[in-house]
Parts: structure tokens; C-alpha cells; sequence
């Protein structure tokens, strides 16, 4: 392919790719399956590749991420990031009106409401219609330049094409985590062994200030933008900033209104009271601007907000209840999880049966009883929790919950790591609910994709001693499958074929399968990519995990537990005998120079243009080889930041040249280091 067919070619993905997400994000329709989406995300990234010079700054690829930062530079705000000031109260309300009406003389005004989103604030400046700047709120003053994260935020236009436009303008957002992201970050944690977070906005603080941008970009973090700011504009209210924003094709929520007088306001405020918790996100009250510009500058600011707006807070919804008893549930992973079961009561517009209670600490913290009244909320936690004890309505005969200290399925006494908050149950390979969960995480689409099972399923193939590990499932028969509840000669012949078709699964999706706690599906494909096959991943020591990409102290100690366990070691030579992909499918790699061939190298720490499988990419199509290990034999130790001090021991003793990045890059263009 020429460069000008290239450029036609990419051209033409970035407008299909750009009015795929316009209609999903703007409009909220979609016309092509996300598998189709990534396809067209797939092409332009190697055409891309291919073509380096073609890649434009306002590319779709920019949204994937892949950018590591060590560290946030600072940022200083050309408008201040001023903090609201809030109110609980109709009163206080009323009062801040009065204010408003001395302060503009009598004038007519009127106010623009919107709802106050429970994110994180976001300022995003643009230069010549492209976004050069994404900057957090920090101290109001200055914050930390997130740039390469908030590119990943795809409804955050990379460029704005509009007639007229400012050649600078900044836009205020607030970057969120929709619920059902949420919750499903939290089932994938807890799939895999990791803590669950507490709320979707601390969440989202974190992930915007997350070093690998790619891990970003998995998120799926969303963004609305509110506020216009910038010289000569050319709008004179608030409300037409907001429709401008809306023209550029910014994410903007419709929930905003114009309100002439503060009862149309309070009318505002309290439609959208239940109505919030039908929206996407976690919402905590409703923002009050003034809307005329000018009436916004004489009226000014105080030291820390502004006096032209104000925000009213919702009260976090609070119900009482009576705490009827706890049942104790068992992960996947052996972890208990505790749940309040309570009197049915309504909040926010559901019936509320059961509630959070995290772990033992948590109800010791709070002291409960069973018969306890105890306030149920929901907050910015999505899932209902167990707040507080309603002392007054506390009878004298009540006795402090005992936590349990064996296992409500199996029996087994559990255990509790150090430093960590919640129990375990050890009976890996006999607790009935550990046993049908790693199965049930074996066939999930992200592992070995078996559409054709589900959970009723496998309890069903459980409970008839048919299935007791995921490689069972390979050794089924059509008459075994015949004798479950509603399973006819159709559906049994549907799922012997959905259980053929996922011995073609990558090996990566194997690993992850296999359930090793805290290696998710990004940490499954880095190991599967650095070690190859399965039997050199069982064959790795600690120092050698540690040298692989995404791999930390905690991870590599859980690899070295899981294979150092005979009955694991056993499953994996079951689904070996069953067929699987136990290997990396190797590329054959087009070399794009010599002039690294015979060199060897270990790549260790965190580089500042590249990730560590980019590096070992390149060393590969340049013709070097990348090992796993130090040795006398080893040409070069690439050493980045934060390299642990063991391998520059090692290699100093043995005499290996440590080179750093520059010294690579020279290598690389032909000089020496």
C-alpha cells in the first residue's frame, strides 16, 4: 500500500470510527456490534503503525491509551477552580436569592440549574480546536496534568471543528464512573481476589491519576461538561455557553433548566429528587448559577466560591429498619462477605431487603445486634450499607454479633490473612460455592467463552457429581448432559459444541480461566506473552515473575501458591489432555533492521517513552533477543526507574553493561553506548 492510499484509508476510518462514537455518546444509538467497532479501532491502529507519519494528534487510537507517566507535572489554572458553596436547606436557599437580588440592585436576573454529578472535576483546554490539556482540579489553584488519561475518556472530543471557533477555550467536566461500570470493576475484582472498591468517585480520582494509561482506557470512565471559559467568546449567558458545548458535540447531560424565579427552581430541585437515581451515575444535589455573564462578574467571589452560585445538596436518603439476621456468603475466591437481612423497606424508590456489611471490622465498628433498628442508606455506594444503630430504639437483652468462624458451606475453620480485612474459607478444593464459582469464572466470556452454559447449569452438574473442576467439563457426555432438568437433545448437542469450539480459546484466555487469584485477563495476556507456555510459567521462580510486565510482589507469590499445589498442577494437565491451548501462537516477526542482532537484553523498571512490551518489540524486530534472566552471557540490562536493586547487584557484579533509555535509543539508530 502507497502513503497516499494509506491516507485515504485512514482518513476514512477515523470518519467512521468518529460518527460510530458521536452516535453512541450524543445519541445514543448504535448501528454496529462493539466487536465490529473494535475491528475498525484494529485497522486504523496498524495502518497507523505501518505509517507512523499519517498518525494525526486528534486520532480515535489516542483513546486506547498506552502512554506511561511517572510522574503528573502541575498545572496552574487560568481561572481559578473555585469550590461551591452548599446548602441543605430551603432557608438557606432563600437567603442566598436575597443576596443575589442586593447584590444586582433590583435588576431582573434569572437563574440556569443543573444537576451536581459525584465525579471528579476536570478542566480541558483547547488550542486551534485540539485538546492539549487535561487538568485536575488540584487545590482550585493548580492541578496535575492528566492528558494522556483524559484522552482515553471517549466522549471527550480529541478536536473541535465549528465555524467561528476560539483559537482558545477551556471546558469544565466532570469525569465520572457510570454504575454499571462500577459494579462490573468490582465483580471483576472480586473475581479475581482483589478488595472491592467502596465508591464509584473515589474510583474514579484514582483512575484518573493511574501511571499506564491503557489501564486507564479500560475503565470506561464518561465525562459531562458544564462551563465555557475563555476571551471572546461571544455568548453572553451561561445557558448559551451550554448550547454552544452542545454543538461542538461535548457530552453535555439535559437535565440542565432556566429557571425565572426560585420557585421554578425549588419546582427543579424537587423533580429530580427520586427522579436522580434513574440516571447513570451517582448525583449528590443540584448546582444554582446565575445565568447573564455580566451579572456573574458584578457580583464576584469571595476568597473561596463564587457569589453568583451555590450548590444544594440532596441528604444522603437514611431509612430505619430492623436487622432480622446476617447470612455469610462464600466467593469464588473462599472470601466471606457478611449481609445484613432486613425488614423490607423502601428507599430511593426500591424495596430494600439486604444490605452491605463488608467484613468482620465493619460490624464491630458498628457495634450490631440482631433486633437492632439500624439505618440503611445508599449514598454515593450504589449498594445499599448498613450506616448506624438506631440506639434509641435498642432493647437491653441484645448481645453483640459474634462474627462466624467456620465456613457456612463446608465447615472449615477460616483463616484471615495479615493485613487484610476479610476471611477465608481454605477448603479450596471442597467448598461447594468456591468449587461452582471457578467454574462459572472458567466459562465467562473474558476466559473460555462458553455461551451455551450457565450458573443453573453448573449447580445442576454439580449437585449430580458430573462436574467437580473446570476440566470435567471436557470429559462430559451427550447422556450425561441428558440428565439434567430441561435439557433436551438440542440443548445438550448446543452445549457439547460450545464446550468443543472453546478448546480454540488463546492461550491467555486459558491462563485467566484457570483462576489464579489476583491475575485478571491484563495480567493473564502479559504473562502468557512473557513466558510462552504454561510449563514455563510453572517453572518460573519468584525473581523470574517479578521481571514480567504488570507482575508485583503480590501477584507473583500468588502464581508461585497456585502451582505449587499438586491438584492444580494436576487440572493443568487434564486441560492439556482435553486439548487446550497451553502456548502462545508466536508471530513471525518482519524485521525492520540488524542492527541489534546477537544482542541480548533484560528489561527492568518503568521507561518514559516506552511501555515494557513496546520495548521488547522493538529490541525483537531489530533483531535482539529478550531474556527473562541476568547472566555473564547477557549483552545489556535496559534499566528504567524504579528497577529493583537486586538486578543492578546482579548485574554489576557480573559486569553487564546498564544502559538507560537514551542509550538504547542510540543503540537502536546505530551509535554506541
Amino acid at each position: 500500500m502507497t502513503s497516499t492510499q494509506a491516507k485515504k484509508e485512514i482518513e476514512e476510518l477515523i470518519q467512521k470510527i468518529n460518527y460510530h462514537n458521536d452516535l453512541y455518546y450524543q445519541k445514543h444509538k448504535t448501528e454496529i456490534s462493539d466487536f465490529e467497532f473494535d475491528k475498525l479501532l484494529e485497522q486504523l491502529i496498524e495502518l497507523e503503525n505501518q505509517f507512523p507519519d499519517l498518525k494525526q494528534p486528534d486520532s480515535p487510537t489516542q483513546r486506547v491509551g498506552g502512554t506511561i507517566t511517572k510522574e503528573f507535572n502541575t498545572v496552574f489554572h487560568q481561572y481559578p477552580m473555585l469550590s461551591l458553596g452548599n446548602t441543605y436547606s430551603p432557608e438557606e436557599l432563600t437567603d442566598f436569592d436575597s443576596r443575589v437580588a442586593k447584590g444586582l440592585d433590583g435588576d431582573v436576573y434569572e437563574y440556569f440549574c443543573e444537576l451536581k454529578f459525584d465525579g471528579v472535576s476536570i478542566s480541558l483546554i483547547y488550542e486551534d480546536g485540539l485538546l492539549v490539556k487535561g487538568v485536575t482540579r488540584g487545590d482550585g489553584v493548580r492541578g496535575d496534568d492528566v492528558t494522556a488519561n483524559v484522552k482515553t475518556i471517549r466522549n471527550i472530543p480529541l478536536k473541535v471543528s465549528a465555524p467561528g471557533l476560539p483559537k482558545r477555550f477551556e471546558v469544565r467536566g466532570e469525569v465520572f464512573m457510570p454504575k454499571d461500570v462500577f459494579l462490573k470493576l468490582n465483580k471483576e475484582r472480586e473475581d479475581i481476589g482483589e478488595e472491592k472498591y467502596a465508591n464509584a468517585r473515589n474510583t474514579t480520582s484514582g483512575t484518573l491519576k493511574m501511571q499506564d494509561s491503557s489501564i486507564v482506557a479500560q475503565r470506561k470512565l464518561d465525562c459531562y461538561a458544564y462551563y465555557l471559559l475563555g476571551e471572546a467568546l461571544g455568548i453572553e449567558s451561561h445557558e448559551q455557553g451550554i448550547h454552544a458545548l452542545e454543538k461542538w458535540k461535548f457530552n453535555v447531560s439535559n437535565a440542565y433548566r432556566k429557571c425565572k424565579t426560585l420557585k421554578e427552581v425549588f419546582d427543579y430541585i424537587n423533580y429530580w429528587e427520586n427522579k436522580r437515581n434513574e440516571l447513570p451515575l451517582e448525583t449528590d444535589g443540584v448546582v444554582i448559577k446565575v445565568n447573564s455573564l455580566e451579572q456573574q462578574e458584578r457580583l464576584g467571589f469571595t476568597a473561596k466560591s463564587p457569589r453568583w452560585a451555590i450548590a444544594y445538596k440532596y441528604k444522603a436518603e437514611s431509612v430505619s429498619t430492623r436487622l432480622n439476621s446476617i447470612t455469610y456468603q462464600v466467593g469464588r475466591t473462599g472470601a466471606i462477605t457478611p449481609v445484613a437481612e432486613l425488614e423490607p423497606v423502601q428507599l430511593s424508590g426500591t424495596t430494600v431487603k439486604r444490605a452491605s456489611l463488608h467484613n468482620a471490622n465493619e460490624i464491630a465498628r458498628l457495634d450490631l445486634r440482631i433486633g437492632d433498628s439500624v439505618f440503611v442508606e445508599k449514598g454515593g455506594e450504589i449498594i445499599p450499607k448498613v450506616t448506624g444503630v438506631d440506639q434509641a430504639k435498642r432493647k437491653g437483652n441484645l448481645k453483640p454479633v459474634a462474627y462466624i468462624t467456620n465456613c457456612p458451606e463446608c465447615n472449615t475453620p477460616l483463616i484471615r490473612h495479615e493485613g487484610e480485612a476479610a476471611h477465608y474459607c481454605p477448603n479450596v478444593n471442597g467448598c461447594p460455592p468456591q468449587i461452582k464459582g471457578r467454574i462459572e469464572h472458567f466459562i465467562q466470556r473474558k476466559a473460555m467463552d462458553i455461551d451455551s452454559l450457565g450458573e443453573q447449569t453448573i449447580r445442576q452438574l454439580f449437585e449430580l457429581n458430573l462436574v467437580r473442576r473446570p476440566s470435567d467439563l471436557y470429559f462430559l457426555s451427550k447422556a450425561d448432559l441428558l440428565r439434567l432438568d430441561k435439557v433436551k437433545d438440542k440443548s445438550a448437542d448446543n452445549i457439547l459444541k460450545g464446550i468443543i469450539e472453546s478448546k480454540q480459546a488463546p492461550f491467555e484466555s486459558v491462563l485467566f480461566a484457570i483462576g489464579i487469584r489476583y491475575v485478571g485477563k491484563t495480567v493473564a495476556e502479559k504473562l502468557a506473552r512473557h513466558f510462552k507456555t504454561i510449563d514455563n510459567l510453572m517453572a518460573a521462580t519468584y525473581e523470574q515473575l517479578l521481571e514480567a510486565p504488570e507482575v508485583g510482589e503480590k501477584i507473583a507469590q500468588s502464581v508461585i501458591l497456585f502451582f505449587s499445589n499438586p491438584e492444580n498442577r494436576e487440572e493443568v494437565e487434564r486441560l492439556r489432555q482435553a486439548g487446550l491451548h497451553l502456548e502462545a501462537v508466536i508471530k513471525e516477526v518482519t524485521l525492520d533492521s540488524n542492527v541489534l542482532e546477537g544482542k541480548s537484553f533484560v528489561i527492568s523498571g518503568v521507561f518514559e517513552k516506552y511501555e515494557r512490551d513496546e520495548l521488547r518489540d522493538i529490541i525483537i524486530k531489530n533483531g535482539g533477543k529478550v531474556l527473562s534472566s541476568i547472566s555473564g552471557k547477557l549483552d545489556y540490562l535496559l534499566a528504567g526507574d524504579n528497577m529493583g536493586p537486586a538486578k543492578r547487584e546482579k548485574a554489576e557484579k557480573l559486569g553487564v553493561p546498564i544502559i538507560s533509555e537514551a542509550d538504547f535509543n542510540a543503540l537502536l539508530s546505530g551509535g554506541k553506548s
